[in-house]
């Protein structure tokens, strides 16, 4: 009887740790993120990403659709991304890079909007994308807002890591949540982000 125990207690133990184990496993890949690139191995992830959006364009150009933007968080790096390949000046006639409350509501953003729901939201991002759309009269308007590695000390809804973004068209607004992983460079966390964008536009323009 003693010996049948020690049996069951051995077998319940060595279950215990290969679920502990395969818990862990599925926690690390979660946290790799979008693209699950290890650390070490950042550059084939901006490889990947600016292939991406190579062909993104292309499509767009091909079948004339038009797109801008808003960025906070990403500064730039989305426009810059769109912009990279040869044409695409037929399809993105500018964009807006609104890395402050003030740049956001002079850009056309509502205060109301900001102060009711903050800076850092999907109807903050939501509104973001329909302005630049509708500025640019654009197919497709791209807004991102949120914080990557720090906390921003001017805005109380601001947790790193915590990225809202929203793609308008003329048929409608679609507002995204995206909780991005710890990244090696600010550099890496904008192009996780671009990644995940892309995605979510290649989605609304097949």
């Amino acid at each position: 009887m003693k010996n049948r125990n020690k049996k069951m207690i051995l077998v319940v133990f060595l279950t215990g740790i290969l679920i502990m184990s395969g818990c862990a496993a599925m926690k690390e890949n979660v946290s790799k993120g979008y693209s699950d690139h290890p650390e070490n191995d950042a550059s084939h992830l901006e490889k990947e990403v600016r292939e991406k959006y190579d062909q993104l364009v292309q499509h767009l150009i091909k079948n004339n659709i038009s797109v801008t933007a808003m960025e906070s968080c990403t500064a730039g790096q989305i426009a810059s991304l769109l912009t990279d390949t040869s044409g695409s000046s037929a399809i993105m006639k500018g964009a807006f890079v609104t890395y402050s409350n003030e740049a956001k509501i002079r850009a056309g953003v509502s205060e109301k909007t900001i102060n009711e729901y903050g800076v850092y939201s999907k109807e903050t991002a939501a509104e973001m994308a329909r302005v630049c759309r509708e500025y640019y009269d654009a197919d497709i308007g791209i807004g991102v807002t949120g914080s990557f590695g720090n906390v921003d000390p001017k805005n109380e809804d601001s947790v790193p890591g915590e990225v809202y973004f929203a793609i308008s068209t003329r048929e409608g607004t679609e507002s995204f949540y995206c909780e991005v992983p710890e990244q090696p460079s600010r550099l890496y966390y904008k192009l996780y982000m671009a990644n995940v964008i892309a995605g979510e536009i290649i989605k609304t323009v097949r």
